[in-house]
């Protein structure tokens, strides 16, 4: 209990952490004949986030984006038996760092609000960004390696990343495949074989010669569909099944290398349809998918966790599950976190949950120096390559509100340096991942923000006078001080992708982190564990507006009915906001 990093003031007591050096050392033996191999890499899935990797003593590579696969040559370096160390840098430290080294001008925000008491200056690291704190989270600026590590030995060739994207022919009416493969030829003479592909169920199978030339190869494949065999379709829950099939691609190279990949490929289209509205201004902005126009029900999703290794299976099960029990079909996994992981997609896949995919920018300016574009370019390209065979992800969205905070200036910018400003975002957003989407994913709709003008944006140069305005694109809306039960009250917008109010979590979460001197709605772990500012006192008047606040002489019952209050007046409305759950309002 008292070791629990959530409990009572432990965000503050554990901090330390977070602001030292660490190193992981481990020895290990290699259960091969390294000698029979012409090239070993090792690979972290992923690393969090700042480091340097040695190998029996020598430098092999350093790492800086915790939302990137690293691969390092090892061959000439790697042993029978081995010593690696990974020495990590405080990710505060390195931000400081990297704001400190960008002396032509600030990019702020420098620091969250004071009541977050988080860390500074997140904009320069490429990690998580609410794991320096957000207005309804914990400050625990994570390090360490958070997803799996392996050692890869070949020879002739390897295949680095295998993707696909079902691909609808409009003027024919007929689906195809397009199968993308990079391998690394190590054999000094070509690579040639065959490439087989099976759809059992859709009655498919084709083959294809291949001849890879020494180095770095791409190979792309189009399938064309058995015409003769009826395709189901891939639809949102509530409006058809989520049918899936089956495909084997296999590669015969060289008469005795053979590469299996197996995966399971759905089809369906999607549209975002922005047009003009019969007696109205403005555009609209809804979706179509398989033609249908669909509407969107659901929430934003953050981190299920500060700790990603604390998600398990089971919890990602019972929240996606939960989504659907709550007749909701749509998640925004939001921009202030991390692009989820394989099982989250193919959750959302079986269940019918379209997901709106934020890139992971949110609530700032960034930097555009070389390094920093870099790196955001092979981050974006990885997670496209990843990612986008999942028919539940319905729209790529380049970040959380930068437009807003940068039109409607946030963060006092002087007019004078506006222009520069504006330049770097639409470097980074437009000129660098929208290029990227569009190259590598031809299958669903981009947009620079969100909110948004979306298409106004556009012609507005790509940044709105007024990115909250009704008649284009989504909006985000929060009133804290207007009744939360007057309906009209809530913008009649063409779409909204974040709304909401604050209530304090049941007794029974709370109960779990804190101690009986903490069951106070005015104890200092209250006020500690609120991140808005003045947010319990907007929660109270909120109440009050339709209930006599709770008087009981019992400390614990007034402390229970007061958070209870907080909870029920979003229940009238349909409105809500569960902080505990991990998961925000769409």
């Amino acid at each position: 209990m008292y070791l629990d990093p959530y409990y009572r003031f432990n965000d503050l007591n554990y901090r330390w952490i977070s602001l030292d050096n660490w190193t992981y050392s481990k020895e290990f033996q290699i259960p091969f004949d390294i000698s029979k191999w012409q090239k070993v890499h090792l690979i972290f899935e992923s690393i969090d986030t700042v480091s340097e990797v040695l190998l029996n003593n020598v430098l092999i590579g350093k790492t800086n984006n915790m939302f990137r696969r690293y691969t390092f040559d090892i061959t000439h370096v790697v042993k029978a038996l081995n010593s690696i160390e990974v020495r990590f840098q405080s990710p505060v430290s390195y931000a400081a760092q990297q704001s400190r080294a960008h002396t032509l001008y600030q990019v702020p925000p420098n620091c969250p609000p004071s009541v977050q008491e988080g860390e500074c200056h997140v904009n320069f690291i490429r990690k998580e960004q609410c794991s320096f704190s957000w207005d309804w989270g914990p400050a625990f600026p994570t390090l360490g390696i958070w997803e799996d590590v392996r050692i890869e030995a070949y020879n002739s060739c390897h295949l680095n990343y295998f993707t696909f994207s079902p691909i609808y022919d409009n003027s024919t009416q007929d689906w195809n495949l397009e199968i993308e493969s990079s391998f690394d030829v190590v054999s000094s003479k070509p690579v040639s074989g065959q490439v087989i592909v099976e759809i059992p169920k859709l009655q498919t199978q084709q083959s294809y010669s291949v001849e890879l030339q020494p180095g770095e190869r791409i190979v792309k494949l189009f399938v064309k569909m058995n015409k003769t065999v009826t395709i189901e379709t891939w639809w949102p829950h509530g409006h058809g099944n989520q049918t899936g099939y089956n495909m084997t691609v296999l590669f015969k190279l060289n008469k005795d290398l053979e590469i299996k990949k197996s995966a399971k490929i759905y089809f369906r289209t999607v549209e975002l349809i922005q047009e003009p509205i019969k007696g109205s201004p403005g555009l609209s902005f809804y979706f179509k998918i398989n033609g249908v126009p669909i509407f969107l029900k659901g929430s934003n999703w953050i981190p299920a966790d500060s700790f990603q290794d604390r998600v398990t299976s089971d919890l990602l099960s019972l929240l996606s599950h939960s989504v659907v029990d709550a007749n909701m079909n749509t998640l925004r996994v939001w921009g202030g976190g991390i692009y989820e992981r394989d099982e989250f997609y193919e959750l959302c896949d079986e269940l019918g949950i379209m997901v709106w995919q934020d890139f992971m920018f949110a609530c700032a300016l960034y930097p555009t120096n070389r390094g920093f574009m870099s790196s955001v370019r092979t981050e974006v390209a990885y997670q496209i390559r990843r990612l986008k065979s999942h028919p539940s992800i319905i729209i790529w969205s380049g970040n959380n509100e930068n437009e807003a905070a940068l039109m409607m200036n946030w963060y006092n910018v002087d007019i004078e340096y506006m222009s520069t400003y504006v330049t770097d975002y639409v470097k980074l957003y437009v000129k660098n991942i929208r290029e990227i989407v569009l190259a590598e994913d031809k299958t669903r709709p981009f947009i620079t923000s969100s909110p948004t003008n979306g298409a106004e944006s556009v012609a507005e140069g790509w940044l709105a006078k007024n990115p909250y305005d009704k008649h284009y694109g989504d909006v985000h809306f929060y009133d804290y001080f207007s009744d939360c039960w007057d309906w009209s009250i809530f913008p009649k917008a063409r779409f909204v992708s974040e709304y909401g109010y604050q209530s304090w979590p049941s007794f029974s979460t709370l109960e779990k982190v804190s101690s009986k001197e903490d069951w106070s709605y005015n104890s200092r772990f209250a006020v500690h564990r609120q991140h808005h500012v003045s947010g319990n006192d907007e929660m109270l008047s909120q109440a009050q507006l339709h209930f006599k606040l709770p008087q009981h002489t019992d400390p614990l019952r007034l402390f229970k009915d007061t958070i209870y209050l907080t909870q029920v007046r979003h229940f009238h409305s349909g409105v809500q906001k569960f902080p505990a759950a991990n998961i925000r309002d769409m």
